[in-house]
């Protein structure tokens, strides 16, 4: 039993290591590539450059620390073709996992609480768009600009469910924020599912579970055209894509 019991913490001990060792790897990255990062933020048209060095960077996170990711598509993705992309959150993983599923140039759209932290606040201060929830005003302006950029063909990332909560993998309710935007600008929603993200680095009341390497699990559903749709369908297309998601993460439970 007392080797039992060791062997627990051993185990418990080395997930709170790899945890730190994660986010120390994060942090000694963002510094090294840090000067290139503010040199693309000055020209907008830079920013492309920028999204591809984001994805190089995302890559060694992970490789770094010994997680590896997997994608399926349920449909090839069409180069120059605009979606508004939404993803369950159940992980600060789930950013740099979000450049890797979608290989085409998109900005985020993230609670403007981001900006108070270091590692993001440089890419919301341009390229990224945040959104103070707290203010109408603020939020519109936020909504203002995600349309200005899909109407420029720019895809927009969004976690409909708006922050990462602690009952992963279980969705919890979307916003109608994407859907919105989706039908105005006759944009394609575009489906992600993070299989098992929580799994690998929890967050909330699960991070003291600290984290592992593995391999995730990444599903990139059909997209949904919302060509024939108008606000009164939003109900209905918010209903579906949380279903699309729902369903995956309960099948791979089973």
């Amino acid at each position: 039993m007392s080797g039992r019991k060791s062997g627990y913490q051993v185990v418990r001990r080395f997930r709170k290591v790899w945890r730190f060792l994660f986010y120390f790897n994060w942090v000694l990255t963002f510094l090294i590539l840090y000067p290139l990062f503010f040199i693309l933020l000055q020209k907008r048209s830079w920013w492309p450059v920028l999204f591809k060095l984001m994805r190089f960077w995302a890559k060694t996170i992970l490789f770094n620390v010994g997680v590896g990711y997997r994608v399926r598509y349920e449909a090839m993705l069409q180069k120059g073709k605009t979606y508004v992309i939404c993803a369950n959150h159940t992980s600060y993983i789930d950013t740099p996992l979000t450049y890797l599923a979608v290989p085409y140039y998109f900005h985020f759209m993230g609670k403007a609480e981001l900006t108070k932290i270091p590692l993001f606040r440089i890419f919301f201060q341009k390229m990224n768009i945040p959104v103070d929830r707290s203010s109408i005003t603020a939020s519109h302006k936020a909504f203002l600009r995600a349309a200005s950029d899909l109407e420029q063909g720019i895809s927009i990332a969004i976690f409909p469910e708006g922050t990462i909560h602690d009952n992963a993998p279980k969705l919890n309710r979307f916003k109608n924020g994407p859907f919105r935007l989706a039908i105005d600008k006759k944009v394609a929603i575009l489906p992600i599912t993070f299989m098992n993200n929580w799994e690998v680095l929890p967050e909330g009341r699960k991070s003291k579970n600290g984290g592992r390497p593995g391999m995730l699990n990444i599903i990139v559903h059909k997209p949904i055209e919302t060509e024939n749709l108008k606000l009164s369908d939003l109900e209905s297309l918010k209903n579906q894509v949380f279903d699309t998601i729902d369903k995956t993460l309960r099948e791979s439970s089973n």
